[in-house]
């Protein structure tokens, strides 16, 4: 989302690095198979093998993750004392307004099940731009996949690999055991999405199943017309808990019909997350938290100073900057170089408008449209460091290496530590990362040394 660094690789990705474990075209081939029927797009440069980086690294990169999201919890449910207040609080669109659950208590305990923030490292360190809180993020089925190959071709005569991560479907089904396990419920899961979504192949959704099924959970794929038979059976073939891969935006867009998803809920299949995650989403709630809450401590307020960028809802008001109080709006016009604008429900890089690559009049005419609306934030622009890797070229026969910056995306499943999604542009260039964006957009996973 930012102009690299052109520096060197920075120190937080340390020294040590995986070199290719096949030729190039035995990777080529692996990768592109692992991930087939997916729906995932055609990628111009393909990794040669993992990003690599010191244990004190990841482990940052994790307990910053599950310190901010707690914070972010904290601070999405404290807007307003319920659901429907909190629903005017955040001016949510009406289409947000559906697939709460009956019972408020249940509905607020399971927002953040799933979730992986997006974040750069920063001159100092690791900066988390926005937490992406749903059941439908990408980066699971995609991580999975990379590590798959990743062992296959590093893995010694013993199984043994020279780094370490852990598997994200294995970590997302030791979450629905213990879901199962707190809700008192037989551990059969349902995985609801739509391949109509992602285009005509169920593979995607069926693999964390079929994962699922061969490690001790019974899991099955939903379509959404396919639903019923998930709850309006016999009880010992319902699927009481389940994975909610869909967001509502991407279900309206295609014409899929929400009231199964409404049925199954009021009928006592618990998908998580829950609705309430779209507070904890919305980027209004790091603006929020970056300006301070009452109920912070002193070392609260510090922690997110430091791996936080300065964030701001952005309305016509005085605020604090660098220790002093501005008035917000004529501050934001004035440093269009140093901010990036973003709405509050913006995906995969839409609605983000970075200041110092559009002019001033573009730039006062999108913040003008953002505080007419009063659901966009503004934060400081972080220029991203970079680390080098070996990538492969379409039909090259050796891998190169280039320096790149990435966008980091800490996955985190009922708070535990399920591995590391890499996004970033082969070619060295810059830019809003979003792998479906452009064949030069990239992915990998990060392990640990």
């Amino acid at each position: 989302m930012a102009t690299p660094d052109r520096a060197g690789p920075h120190p937080w990705f340390g020294q040590q690095r995986l070199t290719p474990a096949a030729p190039a075209e035995t990777i080529r081939r692996m990768l592109r198979h692992e991930l087939r029927g997916t729906g995932w797009p055609y990628q111009e440069f393909l990794p040669a093998a993992p990003i690599a980086v010191p244990r004190t690294s990841y482990a940052e990169l994790f307990r910053a993750a599950a310190g901010l999201l707690d914070l972010v919890r904290r601070t999405a449910l404290e807007t307003a004392p319920t659901t429907a207040a909190r629903l005017a609080a955040y001016r949510m669109p009406e289409s947000e307004h559906q697939l709460f659950l009956a019972d408020p208590y249940v509905e607020e305990r399971y927002p953040d099940s799933v979730v992986r923030p997006d974040v750069v490292i920063g001159p100092d360190g690791p900066q988390f731009l926005e937490f992406n809180v749903s059941g439908a993020l990408g980066g699971v089925v995609e991580t999975h996949s990379r590590l798959e190959v990743w062992r296959q071709l590093h893995a010694d005569e013993q199984g043994r690999t020279p780094f370490g991560s852990p598997s994200p479907f294995a970590v997302r089904a030791e979450m629905f055991r213990s879901l199962a396990a707190e809700r008192g419920v037989a551990p059969r899961v349902a995985i609801v999405g739509s391949a109509r979504v992602i285009g005509p192949e169920r593979r995607y959704f069926e693999l964390e199943a079929d994962h699922f099924n061969s490690h001790g959970l019974t899991a099955r794929f939903f379509e959404p017309e396919e639903l019923p038979e998930a709850w309006d059976c016999p009880p010992h073939l319902r699927y009481p808990i389940g994975l909610r891969n869909f967001t509502i935006p991407d279900w309206l867009e295609v014409g899929l019909d929400l009231t199964p998803v409404q049925d199954a809920l009021d009928n006592g299949v618990l998908l998580v997350g829950t609705q309430t995650s779209t507070f904890m989403h919305s980027k209004l709630t790091l603006g929020l938290l970056s300006e301070g809450r009452p109920w912070m401590s002193a070392a609260e307020r510090g922690f997110v100073d430091r791996y936080l960028p300065w964030t701001r809802v952005l309305t016509d008001r005085k605020t604090h900057r660098d220790g002093r109080d501005v008035d917000l709006l004529p501050f934001v016009v004035d440093n269009r170089d140093r901010l990036v604008l973003k709405a509050g429900l913006g995906e995969s890089g839409k609605q983000v408008v970075l200041g110092r690559e559009v002019d001033q009049a573009t730039w006062e005419s999108a913040v003008a449209e953002a505080v007419k609306d009063g659901t966009s934030i503004v934060q400081d622009f972080v220029a991203p460091q970079t680390c080098r890797v070996a990538l492969l070229a379409d039909g090259a026969d050796e891998p190169h290496e280039v320096d790149v910056a990435p966008v980091l995306g800490p996955l985190l499943f009922g708070g535990r530590p399920a591995g590391v999604f890499c996004r970033f542009f082969g070619d060295g260039t810059a830019g809003i990362v979003s792998v479906r964006g452009s064949s030069s957009s990239s992915d990998n996973c990060m392990v640990v040394v």
